[in-house]
């Protein structure tokens, strides 16, 4: 059995090494595309342009190791079926759950890998990225923010942008916290604002203070009010927090931040725990499709095929399910888990049932 694990083993990393470069480089065509019309429209400089497209190597990479792990589990035991191989082996005893451990195992191992890189290399990677892009935007003379994200404008205090208006460079849905000494901050929320000579100017709004229980003691409206920073526009570039710059660490920060002022903060709920479920995607994509391959003797054709219907229906079902649980329809993390979860059980159903298959 040693010897077929390593078998089974060489037969999964080769597809598995082509999947993860080849969708990689497709992948990173595709943004270069983008990005090429930064060095004759924008005249940005060619090694800048360079060191963009290798930040942005860690996260397509890291994308395309589930989709990686697919492609060889059902491609690598696919060939051991079609071959009879696999069917040899079962009729000398020895059950098919036991034939594809040293794939499960792999699955289990590159989710760990993926995990690792999510949470470690790919944030800090992206957050390069978009900083060099909003260096480039701000440029242009367009708002010195971008829409929906995080960032600290110093003197402990934070901010929120839900949308930035690219016509009117005006700054849609603001939330300003400033953290004191007490177990709660003070909320400001307007409608608009702008940003300019470090000023914030903030429009039609609501000022916010909270007790030792988290209650309003003090409310106060505004049509304008005006908030003075020593910091230059430049600094809160490399400020600013997406949920993709974000490791699970930060974002937790933010959330309990936001929910200490009383906020309901769904979507950023649900991606946190997606930052954690995403990443065993690939061993449930091994575990679900190890036992499909006994289904059909059409080698690799077979494999491809039912390897985009496989994905297509997992990332269509997690968005749906990501929506459901922004929307409340679903607990946040039973929003995140809830495909994974289900493609598990029946990975295992017909696993366990695979011996059956003749």
């Amino acid at each position: 059995m040693r010897i077929f694990d390593r078998y089974l083993i060489r037969e999964f990393i080769g597809p598995f090494v082509f999947c993860v470069s080849g969708f990689t480089v497709v992948l990173l065509a595709g943004l270069l595309f983008q990005l090429t019309d930064l060095i004759f429209v924008n005249e940005v400089a060619v090694f800048t342009v360079s060191k963009m497209l290798l930040y942005r190597i860690p996260g397509t990479a890291v994308m395309t190791l589930p989709i990686a792990t697919l492609f060889a589990t059902l491609l690598a035991i696919g060939r051991l079926v079609q071959d009879n191989e696999m069917t040899v082996l079962r009729c000398s005893g020895v059950s098919f759950p036991r034939l594809v451990v040293p794939v499960l195992v792999l699955g289990i191992i590159i989710s760990g890998l993926t995990f690792w890189a999510s949470d470690h290399l790919v944030p800090l990677a992206n957050h390069k990225f978009e900083t060099i892009l909003r260096q480039i935007v701000f440029s242009d003379g367009v708002p010195v923010v971008q829409e929906n994200v995080f960032f600290h404008g110093g003197e402990d205090r934070y901010f929120y942008i839900g949308e930035v208006d690219t016509k009117t460079n005006e700054l849609q849905k603001v939330l300003v916290y400033e953290l004191g000494g007490e177990n709660f901050p003070s909320i400001t929320s307007a409608q608009t604002g702008i940003f300019q000579d470090h000023t914030w100017v903030l429009m039609d709004g609501v000022y916010q203070e909270l007790d030792e229980e988290g209650f309003v003691q003090f409310e106060s409206r505004f049509q304008r009010m005006e908030i003075i920073t020593e910091q230059e526009g430049e600094v809160y570039l490399g400020n600013q927090r997406t949920v993709d710059e974000m490791n699970r660490k930060e974002l937790r920060e933010h959330i309990e931040r936001f929910q200490r002022g009383g906020l309901k903060v769904l979507s950023f709920v649900v991606d946190y725990h997606l930052k954690l479920a995403m990443p065993m995607a690939s061993f449930v994509f091994a575990l679900f499709a190890a036992p499909l391959t006994l289904l059909g003797k059409g080698g690799r054709s077979f494999g491809v095929v039912l390897s985009l219907a496989i994905l297509l229906f997992y990332y269509v079902a997690i968005s749906v399910s990501r929506s459901m649980g922004i929307n409340e329809m679903l607990p946040p993390v039973v929003a995140a888990w809830l495909v994974n979860t289900l493609f598990a059980i029946f990975g295992f159903a017909f696993l366990v049932r695979s011996d059956r298959l003749r």
